[in-house]
């Protein structure tokens, strides 16, 4: 008997969230989204990495959903949102799928902060230039992640030519072998090449189902965006108040692109170094994750928000204000 495709009981279980849906895209791919957390709570909206699924958000989503709307959704391929055809790979379509997710969970005016996890961050990257999520977005989170090179920057294979070491992770990222049961020695590679080497045994086995589940033609096609990947552009024009948050032992995207994407985003909030974490950071440390996003909550949409109202209250008609404060 087959194991779930992600952990059923303890911390890093998914929540059951309080409704589901299913979005359609630009190009009529379907897309699993939950929602959490009571209504009309301030609103996150969180895009998972290459391989994973909704569930490797649960520790976040568990922390933030008690007193936030949190909004988690499957990428083409991945958890419950069907494979597409061999065109339906690529950048464009990632960006297509996080604008249509924000229009389809938020409210009308409601805005969000966006969070991305490795190939998530770079749905958001991709997505810089949508009017969508410039008038969705408060602030974002990139979150293990990089804008380009990722192949040649990649330290899974240690190997000192640049050349060696971009070809070595490219037949990586393409590769449609099967990963198999989720074994002893599945879990000690999983851990080596995407964890920091003091995460738990719970957190490498909740990694493992998950990884494990994504079927491996989806991870060739993804995996191929990401072997190609330049996005240095999207980051340049990602002109809403933007968080690093990176692990130093990070193998899949080394530190450099956390410094890398600092330097060209046009407002960089700072970058938090998670010292001896890996690739996984969501789930290695969810409480450092699930805190900056809630401090970009508050100082980006609580905050602009209510000031936003502020204004919008001042610069009213007078008489119109009058009859408000009247009927109130």
């Amino acid at each position: 008997m087959s194991r779930p495709a992600h952990l059923t009981t303890g911390a890093y279980a998914p929540p059951v969230p309080r409704t589901t849906t299913t979005v359609t895209s630009a190009d009529g791919s379907r897309l699993y989204a939950e929602v959490h957390g009571p209504e009309g709570a301030p609103a996150v909206v969180l895009a998972h990495g290459w391989t994973c699924s909704t569930a490797f958000w649960a520790p976040v989503v568990r922390d933030l959903a008690t007193d936030h709307k949190v909004v988690v959704y499957d990428q083409r391929g991945h958890g419950r949102s069907p494979a597409v055809s061999a065109a339906g790979y690529s950048t464009q379509a990632l960006a297509d799928d996080l604008v249509a997710v924000l229009e389809a969970t938020l409210e009308t005016g409601e805005r969000a902060v966006v969070g991305g996890h490795s190939m998530g961050g770079m749905t958001i990257m991709a997505a810089a230039d949508r009017p969508q999520l410039r008038e969705r977005a408060a602030a974002a989170l990139l979150c293990s992640t990089g804008s380009a090179e990722l192949a040649a920057e990649s330290r899974v294979f240690p190997l000192r030519s640049p050349q060696g070491r971009r070809r070595a992770h490219r037949l990586l990222l393409g590769s449609r072998a099967p990963l198999g049961p989720v074994s002893p020695p599945a879990k000690w590679a999983l851990r080596y090449a995407t964890m920091g080497a003091g995460a738990t045994a719970e957190q490498i086995e909740a990694c493992a189902r998950i990884v494990h589940a994504c079927p491996p033609g989806v991870r060739a096609r993804w995996g191929k965006v990401l072997a190609g990947l330049e996005l240095t552009g999207g980051v340049a024009r990602l002109e809403l108040p933007t968080a690093v948050v990176a692990g130093t032992a990070d193998r899949l995207t080394p530190f450099v692109h956390a410094r890398r994407l600092a330097s060209v985003l046009p407002d960089c909030r700072g970058v938090t170094e998670l010292s001896g974490l890996g690739h996984m950071t969501p789930i290695e440390d969810p409480g450092a994750v699930g805190g900056r996003l809630r401090e970009l909550v508050r100082d980006h949409l609580i905050t602009t928000d209510t000031e936003a109202g502020r204004a919008a209250a001042a610069a009213a008609p007078r008489g119109k204000r009058q009859k408000k404060e009247k009927t109130a």
